[in-house]
């Protein structure tokens, strides 16, 4: 085996901060979905951009990828359903708000 040239340990340290910033953008998701009051209007900042200058990603780094991609697809599914639940939730208050769903004239006879 040979020793890790500087090239390697760059490209090496480079897709380990690129890891580190995309796991930062997940743990944050994740902390607004466990507290539903907080950043509730506040999109992120600093949103995460991909490099282009990286290359292929190490073959150590695959499990701690793979298991960030987990991550944002749980995220990605909560944000889904809490988005359906919500729409759900105005609907309800809209049928709510006028007694009925739909609204139709009335009339009263005063002649009686």
């Amino acid at each position: 085996m040979t020793a890790p040239t500087a090239n390697s340990l760059d490209w090496r340290a480079a897709w380990t901060a690129a890891l580190d910033d995309l796991e930062m953008d997940v743990l944050a998701v994740e902390t607004m979905l466990a507290d539903e009051r907080r950043l509730a209007e506040t999109p992120p900042a600093n949103p995460w951009v991909p490099p282009t200058d990286l290359g292929a990603l190490p073959l150590e780094l695959r499990p701690r990828a793979d298991e960030i991609l987990t991550r944002q697809l749980a995220a990605a599914e909560e944000i889904a359903r809490r988005l359906t639940a919500n729409r759900q939730q105005m609907a309800a208050t809209s049928r709510i708000e006028t007694g009925e769903a739909v609204k139709r004239p009335v009339y009263l006879d005063f002649a009686m």
